[in-house]
């Protein structure tokens, strides 16, 4: 377990609905419901055939960079992106690493593992968690950043994270997110003019394949070798290989690109029905641009305790560095989900005293 500062960095929301959690309705784990499609399924299924030959990535990888109109030395592919910011801790020698916090934890603790130090950027409620570039020490030569962020849903301009970039730093976005952005606007994944630039994208949370594990590294072709140094022979398996290709192909593009405005719609939805609750101090962090709410309000660990009894599993965000108990993250689920967990929610507050 890698902690720092009273910080769970290896807790997820996957481990709400693990074990006792298993029968709760889910809005703890960031993965998009009712995935992966039919379509999807069947397409892993016939690569089950293969499953005798070692997998081959060419064509996935070669898709993955048509899809962003980029060269295939620009790609890596990955067993999810966890994997990718395992390697970059262990392969790239670097001396001052920052991270921007709040954010997703993995980078830190991969980081740690390998035996680095690192420093950490708090992004600070009253400024809405966004990214004051000023703020990133200038001998930082690996910065860290989540874009939509996770776990605020802060969408921070492309152009202020790229102003991040500077001779002889690498400049790391979590894009993990991004494609449930209608437009996937503020992304930097097609960009070649940013130096330093190393994207990563994973293909587990709007398809639905956490199980299977897949994301991509998109950097400079000297960077990929660098990581690509660093991974084990056949790292994406045959099934994760027919997944990526069929995700980044043009049914895929265009199916995410309709979920990204469906989630919008049901976001919109939910923070609607939270504002009710302004009344027993809930806050919502706005605008929220990913596919879940970060919230604040009293009491939240014994709100959250009474959600479970009443059927319901949401995240706690006390194990992110720059949050405490006060604050939960919601995935943002369909309308009839998010009635029921308003209503829900009603009744655990109506037993907590406001301050």
């Amino acid at each position: 377990m890698s902690t720092d500062g009273g910080h769970d960095l290896r807790h997820h929301g996957d481990a709400e609905v693990r074990d006792d959690g298993g029968s709760l309705v889910d809005l703890a784990v960031n993965v998009r419901a009712d995935t992966p499609p039919a379509w999807l399924r069947e397409h892993i299924a016939a690569s089950l055939g293969g499953l005798a030959a070692y997998p081959d990535g060419r064509a996935a990888r070669a898709a993955v960079a048509a899809r962003h109109g980029l060269p295939v030395e620009r790609v890596l592919l990955t067993a999810g992106a966890a994997e990718a910011f395992v390697l970059l801790a262990r392969a790239l020698k670097v001396r001052r690493p920052v991270v921007v916090h709040p954010q997703f934890t993995e980078p830190e603790a991969a980081l740690r593992d390998a035996g680095h130090t690192v420093d950490r950027v708090l992004l600070r409620e009253e400024d809405g968690f966004r990214l004051d570039p000023a703020a990133v020490p200038e001998a930082a030569d690996l910065v860290v950043i989540g874009n939509p962020t996770n776990p605020t849903s802060v969408l921070h301009p492309a152009e202020v994270i790229a102003s991040l970039a500077r001779p002889g730093r690498l400049l790391v976005v979590d894009e993990a997110f991004m494609d449930a952005v209608p437009g996937e606007r503020e992304a930097l994944a097609d960009r070649v003019d940013v130096p330093g630039l190393v994207v990563l994208r994973s293909l587990t949370k709007t398809w639905g394949l956490a199980g299977l594990r897949i994301g991509y590294v998109l950097a400079a072709p000297e960077t990929i070798e660098d990581l690509e140094r660093a991974q084990p022979l056949w790292p994406v398996s045959t099934p994760a290989l027919a997944a990526a290709q069929a995700c980044v192909g043009p049914r895929g593009v265009a199916e995410a690109a309709h979920a990204a405005h469906r989630v919008a719609a049901d976001r919109v939805h939910l923070v609607t029905g939270l504002a009710r609750f302004a009344p027993a101090g809930l806050r919502v962090v706005a605008p929220a641009e990913g596919p879940f709410v970060l919230i604040r309000l009293p009491h939240a660990a014994t709100v959250r305790g009474r959600l479970r009894d009443l059927g319901y599993a949401v995240r706690r965000g006390d194990t992110f560095p720059g949050l405490d108990e006060e604050w939960l993250r919601l995935a943002v689920r369909d309308r009839r989900t998010v009635d029921g967990f308003l209503r829900a929610l009603e009744r655990a507050l109506a037993g907590t005293p406001t301050r």
